[in-house]
This record gives structure tokens, sequence and C-alpha cells, in this order.
């Protein structure tokens, strides 16, 4: 059984395939476990930690991500796994326990950064003025 699943953080976008294998992970056909930088990788991973590793020895993920930046791509890898690891074992309890861990596992981060806009150096702040 093949289980596709997708994951947002700001404007990167990760695509997950997950099917039965010997517990590889791929992040653009590379090893997960040469992702730099470690805080990166480590994210990454933060949903087999929950679930447990015998669950990632009964696996095989290949992780498409592009856009944003290094850690949006992480965040993003991150909820594609942990969405595509319920969907693939149909697991109420392990559903309950990545939400219970942090709800940004399963559900994807919509923020977005807000526009410059004309009259100041960023999206709110403003040039200040002097009258003397």
């Amino acid at each position: 059984m093949v289980t596709n699943t997708s994951g947002k953080k700001k404007t990167a976008i990760a695509r997950a395939t997950i099917h039965e294998g010997q517990g590889r992970v791929r992040v653009n056909s590379r090893p997960v476990e040469l992702v730099e930088p470690e805080l990166a990788r480590l994210k990454m991973l933060e949903p087999f930690r929950i679930a447990g590793d015998d669950l990632r020895d009964d696996v095989d993920i290949d992780v498409t991500v592009e856009g944003g930046g290094v850690m949006g791509q992480a965040d993003a890898t991150r909820t594609a796994i942990a969405r595509g690891l319920v969907e693939h074992t149909s697991d109420a309890e392990l559903r309950d326990a990545f939400m219970e861990f942090d709800r940004s596992l399963l559900v994807n981060d919509v923020r977005q950064s807000e526009s410059k806009k004309w009259g100041g150096p960023g999206a709110r702040a403003r040039y200040q003025k002097s009258y003397r």
C-alpha cells in the first residue's frame, strides 16, 4: 500500500510517499542522515521519536521538498511524514499522540509573512519624522 501526503510551512511544500520497506527515509533523494544542519534533521525525525523506531523499520519514506528556507522545509517535511504515518497505519492512538505532542505535526502552519507596504522599512514599521 502506497500513501501520499503533503505538509506546508511558510512557502515550503513537502510531498511524502510512504510504502512498505526497510526503514529508509530519503529527503530529495538523499538519506535523511545526511541532512544539515543537525537541528533540521532532528526536527524531520521527530514523528519517529513519538511513534517509536519499530514503526520506522517497516516503511520506506521518500520526501520531495521545495521552497522556503532550511527550517521551513524541515517543518514541512515533519508534517508530511507524521501525516503519512497516521494515514498508512490507520492508527487513532498514534494520531492522538501526535496531536498531544504538537498540533503542527498533523496540521499545516498557514501563517505567511506580511508583505511590505510603502511609507516604511517593513510591513508595519513607519519611517520616523521630526518637526524640528
